[in-house]
């Protein structure tokens, strides 16, 4: 491992591996760490990617997706034609919407692979400790830079050390891989489960991602029995162990850049609050810190057009995505009764405008 370079990524999730790509093909030198032995496992994901239409809709300031996500036909596992909403009386509302399910420990491994192959140096088994005044320390030693970028997800330590707000109240979220045939449609359903709670089943190739989060302030109990419940209402057959993690919730962090660093993805709250959505926020996030990360150490870019970036591109439709979703907490996920009627006033044009980060009303 190099004791010095430009550009130290932390975590080699998809935002990490991908600032690490674009960095290093601007001809910096590069180093990704990450804690876990293997690159994308255990998985804890969705593993849901919509269509460049529909990430277009959600964030139309986002320019030239089509390289950003131009994956191998082998990492579309199934592809994806509608969510179904699912109320606690069993109404279900069908909206369309277009993406494919992917693999996510073969999805990080490739991108991580390309970011290898653009130059960057991956070192595994690797945890960051802290940093200050351009030392990294990690558990295989210290590690000079001149930039630092944190993809280490939302309780991030590169955040603390380069003085950036972590991220508020992420919830919990638990998920498995169920056994079976299943439709084309990703199905949501929200109560049923605690007041707060909603559950997920995103159909892959002869399986399906099931899981369960929710929101501790009207929950109680620990999110594991709410997944038992969730999957013995369902009958799944579980073929994998059940795996947790924390989504944030609150939206994008007030500030991701500071004077030698930057955040990104579920450390810089880069996610869709009303559904957890982060590998395309991820994706374009990276992007964006990797260039300026090189052009910081080549040119001396100031950092501080991350910020200016992730503002034009993120700020407006997930502080709309937060605020529907402060809105279904005070007036629909207090009790079952409370999350139908909303639903069903609402009806599922409104309900496919907060999936997609737009507003309930005019």
């Amino acid at each position: 491992m190099r004791e010095s370079t430009d550009v130290l990524v932390v975590g080699a999730g998809p935002a990490g591996s991908t600032a690490a790509m674009y960095a290093a093909e601007k001809g910096v030198s590069v180093t990704l760490i990450e804690r876990r032995g293997e690159i994308g496992s255990p998985v804890r994901c969705g593993e849901l990617v919509p269509s460049d239409e529909e990430i277009r809709g959600m964030f139309p300031s986002v320019e030239g997706i089509e390289g950003l996500f131009d994956m191998p036909r082998s990492l579309r596992v199934r592809e994806i034609e509608g969510i179904g909403l699912n109320d606690p009386r069993g109404r279900r509302s069908l909206i369309d919407f277009t993406g494919y399910v992917t693999d996510r420990d073969r999805f990080d491994s490739h991108l991580a692979s390309k970011a290898e192959e653009a130059g960057a140096e991956l070192v595994t088994g690797c945890m960051f400790k802290r940093a200050a005044g351009g030392i990294a320390q990690t558990s295989a030693g210290e590690i000079a830079y001149k930039v630092l970028i944190g993809a280490d997800g939302p309780w991030s330590r590169v955040a603390g050390s380069l003085g950036l707000p972590k991220n508020r109240s992420p919830y919990p979220a638990v998920t498995a891989q169920a056994e079976g045939d299943f439709d084309p449609y990703v199905e949501m359903f929200f109560g049923g489960i605690a007041p707060g709670a909603y559950g997920w089943i995103i159909p892959k190739d002869g399986r399906a991602n099931v899981g369960v989060g929710f929101s501790p302030k009207f929950a109680s109990g620990p999110v594991g029995g709410y997944f038992d419940a969730f999957a013995e209402r369902h009958g799944f057959k579980l073929a994998t162990k059940v795996s947790g993690k924390h989504v944030p919730s609150e939206g994008m962090a007030s500030r991701v850049a500071s004077e030698d660093g930057m955040i990104v993805g579920d450390a810089a709250g880069q996610v869709i609050p009303v559904n957890g959505g982060g590998i395309p926020l991820a994706l374009i996030g990276g992007r964006a810190c990797g260039e300026i990360a090189a052009d910081r150490v080549l040119r001396g870019r100031p950092l501080s057009d991350y910020q200016a970036e992730c503002e034009r591109i993120f700020r407006k439709p997930l502080d709309v995505a937060a605020g529907n979703k402060r809105l279904a907490d005070a007036l629909a996920f207090r009790s079952d009764f409370s999350t139908a009627l909303c639903m069903r006033l609402l009806g599922a044009r409104r309900m496919g405008r907060m999936i997609r980060c737009g507003r309930l009303f005019p």
